[in-house]
């Protein structure tokens, strides 16, 4: 586990960092598809994290942060199905996503570098 969150991390904010550079660097619609490359890498981590039941204790803030993109999700689906909800997800997620990204990627750092830690460590 420790070695997956450690790749995890780190790839994601490796993502993070070349996609606000690639996306400055080509002022196109490049954002858009580093979006979905972040979202993605951070979904599958989700999904890992969710099988094999790391850090999804009641009341965490990962599964808070679960519950919410389940409900994105839902509404995505639902907006196959009826047109304008899909645009209110659309444009809300066009904004949201970012934040989202970093806070995500802000919970793995801290669950490797703070609540993985050993417990001598943590009386300095």
């Amino acid at each position: 586990m420790r070695k997956f969150k450690l790749y995890d991390t780190w790839i994601s904010i490796g993502l993070i960092i070349a996609s606000v550079i690639g996306s400055l660097v080509r002022l196109d619609g490049t954002f858009l598809i580093c979006y979905f490359i972040v979202g993605g890498w951070q979904l599958i981590s989700m999904i890992v994290h969710a099988m094999n039941g790391w850090f999804i204790q009641k009341g965490s803030k990962r599964l808070h942060y679960h519950y919410v993109v389940a409900v994105i999700l839902t509404m995505f689906c639902i907006g196959f199905v009826i047109e304008p909800v899909m645009w209110v997800v659309a444009i809300v997620m066009f904004f949201a996503a970012a934040p989202m990204a970093i806070f995500y990627t802000t919970l793995c750092y801290n669950e490797i570098y703070v609540k993985m830690r050993r417990p001598l460590a943590l009386l300095k």
